[in-house]
């Protein structure tokens, strides 16, 4: 079955989802995004979501003329149109048409794309994964940019058995992956990078939200040296959920096993998505 995307104003098929070659997304790379997926085929954050899309316009100046409440009801839209047990959201704002080539219009595009949920392998929760570092990092770390540049160039300098690139600063700290946020555990407490250089997860807020009735948790800056010697590692991203870590920089985490505390913090982010979606 072909999905079905809205594309300012209009629910097509995918293969005639079109932009105009001269929106600024294509010619100068402006524009934002957001993603998220259903649970029990309920899109559970996605007020969340929607905000944090129009806080990545705001950063980057970019239009954005519709209210939550009518981006939320396209996104639903689009997911009842589709029909999948469980779907993978994208939201798009671009630039639109530049008279210029460079200066925005004043006329955003919107594009809603869905697809049918694709899960990970089952061994990435089960055994954990490999992840690496880079010594780079986002433009704009606060917005949802869709320029990946930094990740793309990341990612291709991984070793392709490693499933997440984390960015590294100069001064030796780890901030965040190309697509998911990071965590450590360290004696029973949970840490992971502070919001000032790293992108506002909505997967990480509820993992957050999720274990800290359970769990210390702290925010603050972390060291490269600090992550390899953690007694636990792990990744959180809306489209991997949870995901524990065994191997960083080809360097194992402790027993090189999934540890106790990752794996209670995956029970407890699973009870809260999907529970809420059984609500609903």
């Amino acid at each position: 079955m072909m999905s079905v995307y809205y594309v300012n104003g209009a629910f097509v098929d995918k293969d005639d989802a079109l932009l105009p070659v001269t929106d600024l997304a294509i010619l100068r790379g402006y524009g934002v995004f957001d993603y998220l997926r259903t649970y029990n085929g309920q899109p559970v954050s996605l007020d969340a979501n929607v905000a944090r899309l129009r806080q990545s316009a705001r950063l980057i100046g970019l239009g954005y003329p519709w209210s939550d409440g009518e981006i939320a009801a396209i996104v639903n839209e689009t997911i009842q149109r589709n029909g999948y047990d469980e779907s993978s959201i994208r939201i798009v704002v671009t630039g639109g048409s530049s008279p210029d080539n460079i200066t925005p219009n004043g006329e955003p595009s919107l594009i809603v794309m869905v697809e049918e949920m694709q899960p990970y392998p089952d061994w990435w929760y089960n055994r954990g994964v490999k992840i690496v570092t880079a010594n780079i990092a986002r433009l704009y770390p606060g917005a949802k940019s869709i320029n990946y540049i930094p990740a793309i160039l990341a990612r291709q300098q991984a070793d392709a058995d490693a499933v997440e690139v984390i960015y590294s600063t100069e001064t030796g700290h780890v901030l965040e992956g190309t697509t998911s946020n990071l965590f450590l555990v360290k004696d029973g407490t949970l840490i992971t990078p502070h919001l000032e250089r790293v992108l506002p997860g909505i997967t990480r807020r509820t993992v957050i939200d999720a274990v800290k009735v359970e769990f210390a948790i702290k925010e603050r800056d972390i060291s490269l040296d600090e992550l390899y010697g953690a007694d636990e590692v792990f990744i959180t991203a809306a489209n991997k959920r949870v995901v524990p870590v065994i191997t960083v920089d080809d360097r194992t985490i402790s027993s090189g096993q999934p540890g106790p505390v990752t794996q209670r913090v995956m029970q407890l982010f699973d009870a809260v998505t999907y529970g809420v979606a059984k609500q609903v």
